[in-house]
């Protein structure tokens, strides 16, 4: 009787004194759209345009072997996600999963910095955004603007422009997924034609000598150096789950779930053929200090202009669908939170007309806005990239792990009656959790250990700690607050409103 009635509370409104929902989400999407969502929030030529050369300035050269050994716990890790889905669609997703099975406050947290670790990568990816536009803009001959010379490393200059993009994604996303998931096709056939081109054409045309050693993790420098390289290939495999946060608009929760894993495992090729293309063309040093213009860089190396510039326009498109794409599955992820009281029911207004969270996804965008403002501390786009991805990666080590732990707990009754669903579901879960946490609590730990005072920069250990930190912690007084001034029946019942609740229609 308590678990109904805690479910007709939330349905009503999220919780004691909250407001009845306008409408609700509808299930419109396929196996194809999850895709798209999933592949343009992993954003797979963004991850290879600025995150190779932070990679290999870590591993050396060995991009396909981290990149192919950080695929491993990622992929247990998409086994439990999968299952979970298939039993229980939830726009939560990880947050409702783990909050039911393991502990509310563990369920609270793990939305909380899956919410916030989206919100600063919007933050950056912004400046990602602004850096591309500019680099294009020089391209074509502009190279000032307003008596101001652009800088693509400038993180004023670039956040200015890309909260310009930010702005215009969120309307589209507002208008509905339809709309946004048909524009990230058009976008990522575009992004995967020119990468498979010129990582094709580097294969053959690099002076670099090919080296089987590449692929061997066992040659990687340190462990330290193992440790922050799988952090910073788990954060290039991060969003393929975008595609569960909108398990509530798929017409079938399978569809979601073989979504997720084919973005998945296209990710995956792409960046193995990435890396080894990028050993063959550039120099080791090349590499590592081009940072946020790698994948300019590279284009240049292989082509003349106009050609030369494809990579760029890739990057471009990859930096907006992927914006586009997080604020997406983050206003879904609130809409579950403010449904069950965890946060304000101001989440939960949905419009009338595109039956999407225009609220949450409007507030999504003005604290990722504010963000991107306040990172302007930070002088260069490289710096901010740099410090944005560790933290992170940290923090998506942390439910990633929480979320596996849930589906090995859901579904240990499978090693006895299915030992086969068991691996995917519990075994392959297990294994991945416990890599992710080994390397995020090590990199962790390095960077306490690197420094012995405080310094607001990227390269400080303790200010590179602070982050996750912060971000982990300030979820604290917020799921205290649910439980205590909202009185959310989240946290007395550990369950939160499903799919199947009253109003969503199916």
């Amino acid at each position: 009787m308590a678990k109904d009635e805690a479910r007709a509370l939330r349905a009503d409104g999220g919780g004691p004194g909250g407001e009845a929902r306008h409408t609700s989400m509808r299930r419109t999407l396929g196996v194809m759209d999850g895709v798209a969502i999933a592949a343009s929030s992993t954003a797979a030529t963004s991850s290879i345009g600025i995150g190779l050369g932070l990679t290999a300035a870590v591993v050396g050269l060995h991009l396909p072997a981290i990149m192919l050994l950080a695929f491993l716990p990622v992929l247990g890790i998409a086994g439990a996600y999968g299952r979970l889905n298939l039993v229980e669609p939830n726009a939560g997703n990880s947050y409702t999963w783990v909050g039911r099975t393991l502990s509310p406050w563990l369920g609270f947290l793990t939305g909380w910095v899956n919410t916030v670790g989206t919100i600063v990568f919007m933050a950056y990816t912004t400046a990602v955004t602004g850096s591309a536009l500019v680099q294009l803009a020089g391209e074509a001959g502009l190279h000032s603007a307003f008596g101001l010379t652009l800088d693509p490393d400038s993180t004023a200059q670039t956040t200015v422009i890309g909260l310009v993009v930010l702005a215009v994604a969120t309307v589209i996303a507002i208008r509905g997924l339809g709309l946004a998931a048909r524009l990230q096709k058009y976008l990522l056939v575009f992004e995967y034609l020119v990468l498979l081109g010129f990582c094709g054409y580097g294969l053959f045309a690099g002076s670099q000598p090919f080296s089987l050693s590449w692929y061997n993790p066992l040659d990687i420098p340190s462990f330290g150096a193992l440790a922050q390289g799988m952090v910073l290939a788990v954060f290039c495999y991060w969003g393929f789950e975008s595609v569960f946060s909108v398990g509530e608009e798929v017409r079938e929760p399978k569809d979601a779930s073989r979504g997720g894993m084919i973005a998945l495992v296209t990710m995956a090729l792409l960046f193995l053929l990435a890396g080894t293309a990028f050993q063959r063309v550039l120099p080791l040093d090349e590499l590592a200090d081009n940072g946020a213009q790698g994948l300019t860089y590279f284009g240049n190396k292989l082509a003349h202009q106009p050609l030369a510039a494809l990579p760029l326009i890739a990057l471009t498109f990859s930096a907006v669908a992927s914006l586009q794409a997080n604020v997406i599955p983050t206003a879904r992820g609130t809409y579950a939170m403010g449904r069950d009281g965890t946060l304000g029911a101001i989440w939960t207004r949905i419009h009338p007309r595109y039956a999407t969270p225009v609220a949450g996804t409007v507030l999504i965008t003005v604290i990722a806005s504010a963000v991107a403002l306040m990172s302007l501390v930070i002088p260069t786009v490289t710096d901010l990239i740099n410090a944005a991805v560790n933290a992170i990666g940290i923090v998506v080590a942390l439910y990633y792990a929480l979320t596996a732990v849930a589906a090995a707990v859901r579904f240990r009754h499978l090693l006895r009656s299915s030992p086969w669903e068991a691996l995917r579901a519990v075994v392959g879960p297990l294994l991945g959790a416990a890599v992710l946490l080994a390397v995020g609590g090590y990199l962790a730990w390095s960077f306490y250990d690197s420094a012995d005072h405080f310094e607001l920069s990227a390269d400080n250990g303790w200010f590179q700690l602070l982050v996750p930190v912060l971000m982990i912690g300030s979820g604290l007084p917020v799921a205290a607050w649910a439980r205590w001034g909202r009185r959310s029946a989240y946290f007395r019942t550990g369950e939160g409103t499903d799919g199947e609740a009253p109003g969503v229609l199916r």
